[in-house]
């Protein structure tokens, strides 16, 4: 009897591996985390497609200047005129939503370009603050801003998620650098 060759091969499964997984830090001020996966799309279009992309997200695309949108799982981040970071939380696709649509516009899944880092505490400002020049007073960049900013020596998109709360999405080439950056910050924070 012939052996089928393809069932006799082992089929190999990739599995994502987080760049932080098993990483913290913390202080008594602060709390360094990797975030859970997302997915992220970067999206780029032009004004008169933002309704029809809004509505294939299932949320509002925003048109103001380092603004978040949040609906559920998923969050737009405004990152220039034309362009946003959509993150979805809730493990659904954004690029799946926008398959069938239709207006020009471009849609790219970059989740496994990505990770990010959770920074939260009252000592959060002045951690990131050691490699961010930023403001970033709840005045000056209140909940739910947005900016596509440095830290370091690295382009980072820092999202504050509540009023000690902060998210910061880097490339995962640069993850280890980052998180060492705020762990070593964190251990010299003080209120």
């Amino acid at each position: 009897m012939a052996r089928n060759p393809v069932s006799a091969r082992a089929v190999a499964i990739a599995e994502r591996v987080l760049p932080l997984a098993g990483r913290h830090a913390s202080s008594g001020i602060v709390s360094i985390l990797p975030a859970e996966p997302a997915f992220r799309t970067a999206l780029r279009a032009r004004p008169d497609a933002l309704n029809v992309l809004s509505r294939a997200l299932g949320v509002t695309l925003p048109v103001k200047p380092k603004s978040s949108t949040t609906k559920g799982a998923r969050t737009a981040l405004w990152l220039g005129p034309d362009e946003w970071l959509v993150i979805d939380t809730g493990g659904k696709d954004p690029t799946t939503d926008l398959a069938d649509v239709t207006v020009l516009h471009s849609a790219v899944d970059v989740s496994q370009r990505n990770t990010a880092i959770l920074v939260s505490g009252l000592g959060a400002e002045a951690v990131i603050n050691a490699g961010c020049p930023q403001d970033l007073s709840l005045a000056i960049f209140p909940v739910g801003a947005v900016s596509r900013t440095l830290f370091g020596k690295i382009e980072i998109v820092l999202w504050r998620t509540g009023e000690y709360a902060f998210r910061i999405e880097c490339w995962r080439s640069f993850s280890d650098y980052a998180f060492t950056f705020l762990s070593e910050a964190a251990r010299d924070a003080v209120l």
